[in-house]
């Protein structure tokens, strides 16, 4: 299912939605968080990034794991495996933000303020830093598997 289409390889295909939806996510949820006054604009944008984001990075795994398989098999060279450990991190990342960040737009749209979306707040800022620090990683370590670059 995440091997190809049309005869190309899935995974260069989907990753750049990933690398579009992750790093946006990561923007407009500490938008949403740090400037409460355009949280009636923003909200929409994070609740739909949240979805597409972790839907995005799974798919770009499950996609490398299977470009992975059908062209080395068991035995990836160093850079390949370098990127695919960034993998996880990314989804596991990208999940946490999501779901903050979800809360965090409940917990306003309910009226909740002080110390709860404070919280809320902080943990979003600090999931769309770790986010972002995994999305890089992962993005620099695929182009330097590919095109050997770095």
């Amino acid at each position: 299912m995440f091997d190809s289409v049309f005869g190309l390889p899935l995974h260069p295909l989907v990753v750049h939605a990933a690398v579009v939806f992750t790093p946006l996510l990561a923007a407009v949820a500490v938008a949403y968080a740090v400037l409460p006054r355009f949280r009636a604009r923003l909200d929409w944008a994070v609740v739909l990034l949240a979805v597409a984001a972790p839907i995005s990075v799974f798919a770009a795994r499950m996609s490398g794991e299977a470009l992975k398989e059908s062209r080395y098999g068991a035995q990836a060279p160093a850079p390949v495996a370098e990127h695919e450990s960034f993998a996880l991190p990314l989804l596991l990342t990208s999940i946490a933000l999501a779901v903050v960040a979800l809360v965090l737009v409940w917990a306003v749209s309910k009226g909740r303020s002080g110390a709860l979306t404070t919280v809320l707040s902080v943990l979003t800022v600090v999931g769309a830093l770790a986010v972002t620090f995994y999305v890089v990683r992962a993005g620099h370590t695929g182009a330097t598997a590919v095109w050997g670059l770095g």
